[in-house]
């Protein structure tokens, strides 16, 4: 208290300094809370905002709280509509965000968007409303297409930042990048390896040629290797190349001109691209390997067998890998005796149906805990997983800070010992005490839930499916793991019961998720009553059911202030998909028809 006291002597100026020094939005969060001036200094003095949550606070009120805005982070959708289950006009608009910061905060210079909806008009918007803009980031959004981007780079004249990454684009023709004015020197990263369309070679050409900053450049498949290479020779100082598609003959002019390009290129650090990729021209990339620490290569089927393994061995200070499981557990294992100070791997399925030789095992995952002891973050699709195989990789690595294990068959056993798998998983939460972010699958009973409640005390997120025998399974996790952050379950036992065992949890947690599970209406009902200060809504999708059900006189809609509530005569139904989240805005005023909010 004496510090307190202490502090109110000082300046407003003074305190504004020192809350500079505190760039983590949970700590910005957490001074403004003190007392009412030092939530004025913050407020005033805030230049960035991370919203976790779009519907966590409506967009004219944050834009109010903060008007010295520069930098503002924004995500949509819930994680799951990565895997398509949320349906596509759920909501995640950008549209109103926009608008209040063009109202509102006029120097706002950079935006970071994941899982939203972005029409051209909110980004024609965007292009006229801030003459400052520098930074444009969209992470798996949709609804846009490339006449919008047109309108940010004709009009966005100091853009430093264009990084589209795995977004749905419209592609209506190349021109937009020959949208970019003459006098625009300014750029520093430009990523389109999204766009699936043509590419106006020459457009691009002059555009790289006038940025003399540029250090990110991540093309798609559309650049064949002639223009990257005229590229590459117009920027040596990259650090960061997203290749287009690596096809040329022996002796020829691109070729050479690939090599020479590439041993001008002394910085580069990061690759990812190889779209289609000859051998030949991986032998081109060998010399810059050794300096590279960031390969990706989850676009890349042709980079398999052989030809990985010569290529990775170049690889030694690699810190950050992505990888198709067509590498196979062979091609891990010259992973681990190569890169010994690797921190990041994601292996991805090329084909979610095969289970063929070629696909990785618990095997490739044991070689890389043991040559790879500073792995701290991992994401492993496979078709197999044993117990000791956790225990071994949780001993070998216990720095893990993420640990994303999926097994393509649901609800797998331990392929040598056919018991559950809840002895590996709990090992990785008994040693990983730093653990932050986990999702398990296959074979799990209500054990693992209770490993995962009694160790995981830093866990911030779990994503579980097809897994649990009761509802104290997911009790288990709600009592025990006192920061978690984001839950998301699918296709679990747990109903009712786990749903209200502690409904004040979800106070300090940012979102539950639950679909096909055993929870019902009158729970989500009970759970809304209990907490008006979360939003709990219902996704459902059953339309033709539901319209028959009205006809029926069975079901009644009350729309009141454009919240929607489904009142039913039959409370027992299941609810098929439910998302419940802290909220100061209210119930949301775009939700769709599918989507009722108790």
């Amino acid at each position: 208290m004496k510090v307190q006291s202490a502090m109110f002597y000082f300046p407003e100026e003074v305190i504004e300094h020192i809350f500079s020094f505190l760039t983590h939005h949970h700590d910005r969060n957490t001074v403004s809370t003190v007392c009412k001036a030092w939530c004025k200094i913050e407020r005033l003095s805030r230049r960035e905002v991370f919203v976790g949550n779009c519907y966590a606070i409506r967009p004219d009120r944050a834009a109010a709280r903060f008007p010295g805005l520069r930098s503002l982070t924004l995500k949509g959708k819930p994680h799951f509509a990565d895997f398509d289950l949320v349906p596509p006009d759920w909501g995640g608009l950008a549209g109103p965000w926009i608008e209040a910061m063009a109202r509102s905060c006029p120097n706002l210079e950079e935006l970071h968007m994941k899982r939203m909806v972005v029409s051209d008009e909110s980004l024609e918007l965007l292009a006229h409303a801030f003459p400052n803009f520098k930074v444009l980031v969209l992470v798996s959004c949709e609804g846009f297409s490339t006449d919008g981007l047109a309108a940010v780079a004709r009009s966005c004249k100091s853009l430093r930042e264009l990084d589209l990454q795995e977004n749905e684009i419209e592609d209506r023709g190349s021109r937009w990048l020959n949208s970019f004015p003459d006098m625009c020197t300014s750029l520093v990263s430009l990523n389109f390896a999204c766009l699936k369309g043509e590419v106006n070679l020459k457009s691009l050409e002059r555009l790289v040629c006038r940025s003399p900053n540029l250090k990110c450049l991540r093309l798609n498949r559309a650049v064949p290797v002639e223009t990257l290479a005229k590229i590459m020779n117009q920027c040596p100082n990259l650090e960061d190349l997203g290749t287009g598609s690596l096809l040329a003959d022996q002796f020829s002019e691109a070729y050479v001109s690939l090599i020479s390009a590439l041993q001008k290129c002394k910085k580069l650090r990061c690759l990812s691209g190889f779209w289609d990729a000859s051998p030949l021209c991986l032998l081109a990339v060998y010399p810059i390997c050794a300096n590279l620490t960031g390969l990706n290569l989850s676009y890349a089927p042709t980079v398999q067998g052989q030809d990985f393994i010569n290529l990775i061995q170049h690889c030694v200070k690699l810190l950050r890998l992505w990888v198709l499981d067509s590498v196979g557990d062979k091609g891990l294992a010259v992973v681990a005796s190569a890169c010994k100070e690797l921190q990041e791997l994601r292996v991805f399925p090329s084909d979610l149906f095969a289970a063929g030789p070629t696909t990785v095992t618990e095997e490739g995952l044991v070689a890389i805990s043991t040559g790879c002891p500073k792995l701290n973050s991992l994401l492993y699709f496979c078709h197999s997983m044993t117990n000791s195989a956790l225990i071994t990789v949780s001993k070998n690595c216990p720095n893990f800070t993420r640990f994303r294990l999926c097994i393509l068959e649901p609800r797998k056993p331990d392929s040598a010992t056919n018991e559950p798998l809840d002895e590996g998983f709990g090992a990785v939460v008994k040693t990983c005490k730093n653990l932050r972010r986990f999702s398990i699958s296959g074979l799990l009973t209500d054990q693992v839930f209770y490993y995962i409640g009694k160790y995981a005390k830093a866990l911030e997120m779990l994503s579980i499916a097809f897994a649990g025998d009761t509802d104290q399974g997911m009790t288990y996790v709600l009592n025990g793991c006192k920061n978690l952050r984001k839950l998301e379950i699918r296709d679990c036992p747990f109903g009712d019961g786990a749903l209200l065992a502690d409904v004040t949890k979800y106070e300090t947690m940012r979102s539950l998720w639950m679909s096909s599970c055993d929870i019902s209406l009158r729970g989500c009902k009970t759970l809304a009553t209990k907490m008006p200060s979360l939003n709990v809504e219902i996704i459902n999708e059953w339309e033709a059911e539901m319209e028959e059900n009205l006809n029926n006189g069975v079901a009644e809609v009350i729309s009141n202030n454009n919240n929607k509530h489904f009142n039913n005569g039959n409370d027992e139904r299941k609810v098929e998909k439910l998302y419940v989240y802290r909220t100061v805005g209210g119930p949301r005023s775009d939700a769709p028809d599918f989507v009722w909010t108790l």
